[in-house]
């Protein structure tokens, strides 16, 4: 049996992510994975994702410049898009499993599953980790309703060879946002349907409802305080029957959530501790096998789950297995829903904010004349800036076609913490997005 100084189970963004320094340091690493090499966000997630959001964002700027000397129609060719997506994902797996062939980390292809708390087997092979990281992920989850067979994933929509003319997304999410963007730049008619008022829970209700508007604007349809409660299948179509009448398509994408990748793991031949969301970790990221680590999606946690959240708890791994004893410190984290109208946010959570809303005022600045914005053409964008009872700012919000270029200026101020006079000292290029920063601020 062969013993690694450390295994990793999992080799997408975390999983690579720590076993690429370790083995800079001369550990003997291992790194095993059961679907494609790069994992999901490289391969089925967020970057394909942006890859064909791409080509909304030049028609939707195209369209806005409309009446101010851009003339001619734009449209979206999905197969072309699709193609140029592929120019990206194909070569993934390929490139992730020869990198880690250069750095003679040693790979295994195949479900692993603990024999014991320092033995994984992958299929008919046994190996042995002094240390292990659990970087496994998460999968969707799939709504437990008759008909469920009929609901298709994200991953199923980033692989459509033709884009269905009318689609039915469930759940109100970032990834249906997102999704339902692509789908109906591509000419598809969309519907939304989510189980309360307030889809997006993680983001600024105000906003959400205006980023909601102004897709209801472009013809999306959202049914709001909709349950499904069965799918049929009615000739080359789909009918979802819920609690306030039905809505077809010729697709279903469910997007409800996303579940712990745990069960093949065979994690009762040790003390690991998990709930519904992951596993239990310590503040060292520990489980409760000390020499187990947990990192990525797979953990139960009140940080996003994230591509470069992952890979911030994977270099911190990385340096406890080199010796480092710190706990964990996670810094601010800014997210955001990508389409061509953006929703961006950083600071305080909005469960924190909704909790404890005396202890807090805001402002919401209308952004569409500004310089900025009224060069694109951005009617729609504005910000909400939160401010704690000394008059500090505490979280930000912004719906803009930039915003996710802008929430990352905010990085400096509220996760570097410098302060307004010392971004008053500081000239950025103008004019661009970051000089409107001290105006903001």
């Amino acid at each position: 049996m062969k013993t690694y100084d450390v295994v990793v189970i999992g080799a997408g963004p975390a999983g690579l992510a720590v076993a690429y320094p370790l083995r800079a340091e001369g550990k003997k690493v291992a790194i095993i994975e059961h679907d494609l090499w790069g994992g999901t966000c490289p391969n089925r997630g967020c970057d394909p994702k942006k890859l064909l959001m791409r080509g909304v964002e030049v028609i939707k700027a195209a369209e806005a410049m409309a009446d101010s000397g851009v003339s001619g129609q734009l449209t979206l060719d999905w197969p072309q898009l699709l193609a140029f997506k592929k120019t990206y994902t194909d070569g993934v797996p390929k490139s992730t499993k020869e990198g880690l062939d250069q750095e003679a980390i040693a790979t295994y292809y195949g479900q692993a599953s603990f024999v014991d708390a320092h033995t994984v087997a992958i299929d008919q092979v046994q190996i042995r980790g002094e240390n292990i990281v659990l970087a496994t992920g998460q999968r969707p989850a799939v709504l437990a309703i008759p008909g469920k067979n009929f609901i298709r994933s994200s991953t199923d929509f980033l692989a459509l060879e033709e884009m269905p003319e009318e689609i039915v997304f469930i759940g109100g999410g970032y990834i249906t946002f997102e999704l339902a963007v692509i789908a109906q730049a591509a000419g598809a008619k969309v519907h939304i349907l989510h189980h309360n008022e307030q889809p997006l829970k993680g983001f600024d209700p105000d906003l959400v409802q205006d980023l909601m508007g102004y897709l209801a604007g472009q013809g999306m349809m959202f049914h709001l305080n909709t349950a499904p409660k069965e799918i049929k299948k009615e000739g080359n179509h789909f009918v979802v029957e819920t609690d306030h009448g039905s809505v077809s398509g010729a697709l279903v994408i469910g997007a409800t959530g996303r579940i712990p990748n745990l069960e093949s793991l065979a994690l009762k031949n040790t003390a690991i501790a998990y709930d519904p969301h992951g596993l239990l970790v310590d503040d060292h990221l520990r489980t409760k096998e000390s020499h187990i680590y947990a990192i990525g999606d797979v953990l139960s946690k009140k940080q996003p789950k994230l591509t470069p959240v992952a890979s911030f708890e994977a270099a911190y791994v990385a340096a406890s297995l080199l010796g480092s004893q710190e706990a964990i410190d996670y810094p601010v984290i800014p997210t955001v829903v990508f389409g061509h109208l953006k929703l961006a946010r950083i600071g305080v959570s909005e469960a924190v904010l909704q909790e404890n809303s005396e202890a807090y005022h805001s402002e919401v600045i209308d952004l569409s004349t500004w310089y900025t914005y009224r060069r694109i053409n951005d009617s729609q964008a504005k910000i909400k800036l939160v401010y704690d009872k000394e008059d500090n700012l505490a979280a930000v919000t912004i719906l803009a076609t930039i915003a996710d270029e802008v929430i990352n200026d905010f990085v400096y101020h509220l996760g570097l913490n410098i302060s307004s006079s010392q971004l008053k000292k500081i000239i950025f290029a103008y004019p661009t997005p970051s000089s409107d920063l001290t105006s903001l601020i």
